[in-house]
């Protein structure tokens, strides 16, 4: 979402100045000829044309801004006679006159070339960014099997927009199946290694029979194709029966339930575990546990960056528990607007700014009312 709000203001940016990009240098252009004319030929204001050429480097493209260029000099060369500015003891204050626009034609084009340069750039790492993030998210539908979602996702890196938080949820022969991860660290690497988990995450979730399985199976490749020391906490979830969910925990962030009245209560595991990586440094693994998740509830699934985002004015953090149930309850359980409300609320109290990559995910089961279908009409005894 996050993307698409960006496209649509470089977008309105782009067509903005396509139209009236010229019209700030073309107005100082006839400001500056208007004051000579009225002030009479013996003021010399037509050196103040050279702000056109600058207004045009921040406007339009380096063509347009070489066409005011030269038509600032063409207006500077017809107003030389009347504001007598041929006589031979003024032609030293007209080269040099004419010498320092040209030097400012010159860095202005420069200035052009350069910033449409850097937005082409940018517009091809967005775009490139951008595939990568569906290519490797894969967001959901709105609805995956028995479920609805609502997700937002944000990169710390806003010209990236993919960073080291993952999630993925599946609709497998086993139910529905989900994740939620964090990597250790930014950048590159980052990326990598939430391709390495997705990729194991979304074969094992469809082969493999138990939960626990899926989970070792996704620590195994992880342990195989990632970096020694790098890890990653993960919450692996299972909605295979109705009005319960089975969780997994490796060292991450506790999910919350919010019922229907905006009560919330953490789910934290009764014996924390290890991020996944980490496995082989303690024996043993980690039990998976099974709660109550009923319709009308929601199962609040969140990354670090969320709960760690501090307040620039007193530090604190952010505190999702006390504020995820109001924010839900106010939107009638519309998961959409949750998410949104939750996010906004975020920012709000993180000055505005977040310093990590953020996944929120908001998982409601289908009320019995939504899913029925049609009903056949009574028959008559």
């Amino acid at each position: 979402m996050k993307n698409v709000w960006l496209r649509l203001l470089q977008r309105l940016e782009s067509d903005y100045l396509a139209r009236t990009g010229l019209s700030l240098p073309l107005a100082a252009i006839a400001v500056v000829v208007a004051a000579d004319l009225l002030s009479g030929p013996d003021h010399f204001l037509t050196p103040g044309i050279v702000a056109a050429p600058a207004l045009a480097a921040v406007t339009v493209n380096w063509q347009r801004t070489v066409l005011v260029s030269v038509l600032g000099a063409g207006v500077q060369t017809a107003l030389a006679p009347y504001d007598g500015m041929m006589a031979v003891n003024d032609q030293d204050v007209l080269f040099g006159q004419a010498f320092a626009y040209a030097v400012v034609c010159v860095f202005s084009v420069y200035i052009a070339w350069r910033r449409e340069t850097g937005v082409k750039a940018f517009n091809a790492i967005s775009s490139v960014a951008e595939a990568a993030q569906h290519a490797l998210m894969r967001p959901p539908a709105p609805r995956v099997g028995g479920l609805r979602l609502a997700v937002r996702y944000v990169s710390a890196a806003d010209a990236a927009q993919i960073g080291g938080d993952l999630y993925a949820v599946l609709e497998t022969p086993h139910g529905v199946r989900a994740l939620i991860g964090d990597v250790r660290g930014k950048g590159l690497s980052a990326v990598q290694t939430s391709a390495v988990v997705l990729g194991a995450f979304r074969e094992a979730a469809f082969d493999e029979g138990g939960l626990e399985k899926v989970a070792a199976r996704v620590d195994t490749s992880v342990r195989r194709q990632v970096r020694t020391g790098d890890f990653i906490t993960a919450l692996f979830a299972q909605f295979d029966k109705p009005d319960s969910v089975e969780l997994l925990h490796y060292g991450h962030v506790a999910p919350l339930r919010v019922s229907r009245d905006g009560t919330v209560e953490t789910l934290a595991p009764a014996e924390p575990w290890v991020p996944l990586g980490l496995a082989d440094l303690v024996p043993g693994g980690p039990a998976p546990w099974r709660v109550p998740l009923l319709p009308g509830d929601v199962l609040v699934l969140c990354t670090d960056g969320v709960i760690e985002a501090r307040s620039p004015h007193d530090r604190t953090f952010y505190p999702l528990a006390d504020r995820i149930g109001h924010l839900i309850a106010s939107s009638g359980h519309d998961l959409d607007a949750a998410v949104e409300r939750v996010y906004a609320d975020l920012l709000s109290h993180a000055g505005g700014s977040l310093s990590d990559d953020v996944v929120l995910l908001l998982v409601a089961p289908i009320q019995a009312a939504l899913t029925a279908g049609p009903q056949a009409p009574a028959v008559a005894a």
